[in-house]
């Protein structure tokens, strides 16, 4: 094992267990009243920001080691339904943007309610070309990170509602647009750099970290490993649109390419 790799580890192991407990003992605080005695308001705000900042800590981690793992060639590739990823992504977002909805749409089985529901809170779902039924051979856990950033991104700046699209008959295309504030054309190129463009003004509340860019250069780092493109289209004042796409990974041996 080289330097690279034991550092890797340490920050999977050293790292992901300190968060866990924190994550785990602000749940346990919220979730057990009986045991540990009633909370205020304020106890109850600040626990679940506890546990909203825990959840970006873990995210981070975990695409700082696929962001590793894509340097190195490392793929996990397999045959997974986008619109399965795609839900799972929304989820992942919502949990720290917006948890009450997250909180809804845990009961919500079918499709179509999951849909509306969505719809109703302002986040438009739709489907072209063949991957809403077809499945999409690539890394799953890396086009899940892809999305759950873009999407956590928009759900930060929005006004009212964003929109997120799938399509594509070879190549995988990912759109994600929001009715935010915009980004100027001078400033695009530093959307993608790492801590290069943050909006202090719109981003983050109370006792949380407003936007830094980490999370959009990690988007940018994985999709160019993965042989893809993402391009940005937004000016000041016009809301924000991120189009992804990704081609299927060209492993002709699928069995060999998913161990």
């Amino acid at each position: 094992m080289n330097d690279k790799d034991h550092l890797i580890d340490l920050l999977i192991h050293d790292l992901s267990g300190p968060i866990s407990v924190v994550a785990t003992s602000a749940g346990n605080l919220l979730k057990k009243e009986d045991r540990y005695g009633p909370l205020t308001n304020r106890q109850r705000q600040a626990l679940e920001r506890i546990l909203r900042n825990a959840s970006r800590a873990r995210s981070l981690l975990t695409e700082l080691v696929e962001v590793y793992r894509s340097d190195e060639g490392l793929f996990d590739c397999r045959d997974f339904q986008v619109k399965d990823v795609l839900k799972d992504s929304i989820m992942d977002a919502l949990e720290v943007g917006d948890p009450s909805l997250a909180g809804k749409l845990t009961m919500i089985e079918r499709e179509d309610a999951f849909a509306r529901t969505l719809e109703e809170h302002g986040i438009i779902v739709e489907y072209t070309g063949k991957y809403h039924d077809f499945p999409f051979f690539h890394d799953k856990r890396k086009i899940q990170l892809i999305l759950k950033n873009l999407i956590s991104n928009a759900l930060k700046y929005r006004r009212e509602r964003i929109s997120i699209s799938v399509s594509g008959d070879l190549n995988l295309t990912l759109s994600v647009i929001d009715d935010g504030p915009g980004i100027p054309e001078h400033e695009h190129e530093a959307v993608f750099k790492r801590f290069g463009y943050s909006k202090d003004k719109t981003g983050g509340g109370a006792g949380e970290t407003s936007g830094l860019g980490f999370g959009l250069s990690c988007v940018k780092m994985l999709i160019d490993a993965m042989g893809g493109e993402i391009t940005l289209q937004s000016r000041e004042g016009a809301g924000t649109h991120f189009i992804v796409h990704v081609p299927p990974h060209k492993s002709t041996d699928k069995k060999e390419a998913g161990e």
